[in-house]
């Protein structure tokens, strides 16, 4: 059995998958205040017998908490926790961007996706929202933009007469209060700013891509931007599952 994760800024995912590939159990925590009492609840979900763990590997955007999980771990089991980026992920994707600097969780998904035959841009609805370029095998950078939420929850907090408010599809352009301003300019705003985005890659790379949307707000979105998309949930624990291979 394998024990893969996905360590975000918001949300810590954790997955119990068996050598087939398939995931068997899964638990969530917040990625905010991780204490070993919540690591054993959380990890009891999982599994009660560590000696079934053959591979443990996360992909991480928050190095602190993957340490915490990593050091939790290490009481469990002899078994190594290794983080995506501490493999030879350059074996199986070609990274034309400076690797330090890009996101595992980025580099999961491109690797989930990609082959010889097709292009990507991986839409990422998460903290910030992000795209990724992928062409073939090769993962080329992207954009990052920022999130839909953050950005809300700032203007909320910024400005003492905007509610906070849930986002959903404005059906009008023009609101009416400010519930519904706000909520036409973040949906309107945020679809044009996709759209926008898409082209100019488009445009520089003179490439077609299929677009693959995940994350969030991802379902939110997809009928309302005029780019043909993809929406894929699962993209992240897929590529990890792949990169797990380069475990022994």
């Amino acid at each position: 059995m394998l024990i893969l994760g996905d360590i975000g800024n918001s949300e810590t995912k954790i997955f119990l998958v068996n050598p087939e590939g398939k995931i068997v159990k899964k638990t969530n925590l917040s990625s905010r205040g991780i204490t070993k009492l919540i690591l054993n609840k959380k990890f009891k979900i999982l599994t009660t017998d560590f000696r079934n763990i053959k591979k443990i590997l996360f992909c991480s955007v928050v190095p602190k908490n993957f340490q915490l999980i990593k050091k939790f771990i290490s009481k469990k089991t002899k078994i190594k926790c290794y983080e995506i980026k501490e493999l030879n992920l350059k074996s199986v994707i070609k990274i034309n961007a400076n690797f330090k600097q890009v996101g595992s969780d980025r580099l999961a998904n491109a690797i989930s996706l990609m082959n010889n035959k097709d292009n990507f841009i991986i839409l990422d609805f998460g903290t910030a929202t992000t795209f990724d370029v992928i062409t073939g095998k090769t993962y080329n950078g992207g954009v990052i933009a920022p999130g839909v939420n953050i950005s809300l929850n700032t203007l909320s907090d910024r400005a003492s007469l905007i509610p906070k408010i849930n986002l959903k599809k404005a059906r009008k352009v023009i609101g009416i209060d400010t519930n519904t301003a706000v909520r036409s300019g973040f949906f309107w705003g945020y679809a044009g700013l996709i759209d926008n985005i898409i082209n100019l890659i488009k445009k520089e790379t003179r490439k077609n891509y299929k677009v693959i949307i995940t994350g969030g707000f991802s379902n939110l979105f997809k009928e309302s931007i005029k780019a043909k998309v993809i929406e894929s949930k699962d993209i992240t624990i897929k590529g990890l599952i792949k990169i797990s291979k380069l475990i022994n």
